[in-house]
C-alpha cells in the first residue's frame, strides 16, 4: 500500500520533495528508492528521528526536526508534499498547505477517511465546508482510493482514504487569499443560517440584499464564492 501512494506522485527530474511525519519510514523507504529528487522531511518525534537517521543514514541532513505547524517552507522553488498525515492534525496541515500553495506542486496525502471525503466533496452534501471551498479554489482535488485499516499494525479504528491536490495556479485569480479564506470560514461558521445572516459584519448591509445571500453556505460551488469575494469583499 505505501508503494501504491508513493506511486501516485507525479515525478519529474530535479523535483523537490518534502515528507510530512515520516514516523517509522513505512513511506520514506520507497521515496528513497526515486532517482532525481531532492527529498525533505519534517519529524518531530525525538525516537523517529533517531531511529530514521539509524536505518537510513542518507537522511542524516534531510530531516528537519521540528513540528510540521512551526516550520518553514521547506525548500526555495516549487515543490511536492507526501505523508501519511497525523489524523488529529490533518486538518491544520492542510492550512498549511494552503499557505505554501504558491511553491507547492501537488500534494499526496493519506488522511482519515471522513476528512479525505471532506476536502473532495462538491456542494450540497452535509460533509461540504470550509476545507471543501479552500482547497478546491486552489487544487484540483482527486480522491484516489481507500485504505483498508488492516493495512496497519496495529489496525487503527477508522478508515482512510489517499488524495492528490494538483495546484491550479490560481486559475481563479484570487488577490487577497486571507480575505477570501474570512469570507469562506464566515460563511460556514453558521452553516444552518442563510448567508444574509451569516455574513453579517463581513460584508456591507447593502450587499447582503443580493439573491444569493439567501442561501446557506452549503448550497454555494466555488464558483460561487469566488464571485461573492471578487464581487462583494472590501
Amino acid at each position: 500500500m505505501c508503494r501504491k501512494i508513493v506511486a501516485s506522485l507525479t515525478i519529474h527530474k530535479d523535483m523537490q520533495l518534502v515528507e510530512i511525519g515520516p514516523g517509522g519510514g513505512a513511506i520514506t523507504k520507497y521515496l528513497l528508492e526515486l532517482e532525481d529528487v531532492q527529498y525533505k522531511a519534517i519529524e518531530i518525534d525525538d525516537e523517529k528521528v533517531v531511529y530514521l537517521k539509524n536505518t537510513y543514514p542518507v537522511l542524516i541532513n534531510k530531516i528537519i526536526h521540528k513540528d510540521i505547524l512551526q516550520a518553514d517552507v521547506p525548500f526555495e522553488g516549487h515543490f511536492s508534499v507526501i505523508g501519511n498525515f497525523p489524523y488529529n492534525i490533518s486538518s491544520p496541515i492542510l492550512f498549511k498547505v494552503l499557505d505554501w500553495e504558491p511553491q507547492v506542486d501537488e500534494v499526496i496525502g493519506m488522511f482519515q477517511k471522513e476528512v479525505a471525503q471532506r476536502v473532495a466533496c462538491k456542494e450540497g452534501s452535509k460533509t461540504y465546508g470550509i476545507l471543501s471551498v479552500l482547497m478546491q479554489a486552489f487544487f484540483d482535488v482527486s480522491y484516489l482510493f481507500d485504505v483498508h485499516e488492516n493495512c496497519f499494525t496495529p489496525p487503527p479504528k477508522v478508515k482512510s482514504g489517499v488524495l492528490r491536490l494538483t495546484n491550479t495556479h490560481n486559475k481563479w485569480e484570487i488577490t487577497d487569499k486571507k480575505s477570501f479564506i474570512r469570507l469562506v470560514k464566515a460563511a460556514f461558521n453558521q452553516r444552518r443560517k442563510t448567508l444574509r445572516n451569516a455574513l453579517k459584519g463581513t460584508l456591507s448591509p447593502e450587499a447582503l440584499t443580493a439573491a444569493i445571500f439567501e442561501k446557506r453556505a452549503e448550497q454555494l460551488s466555488v464558483a460561487d464564492f469566488v464571485a461573492i469575494y471578487k464581487q462583494y469583499m472590501p
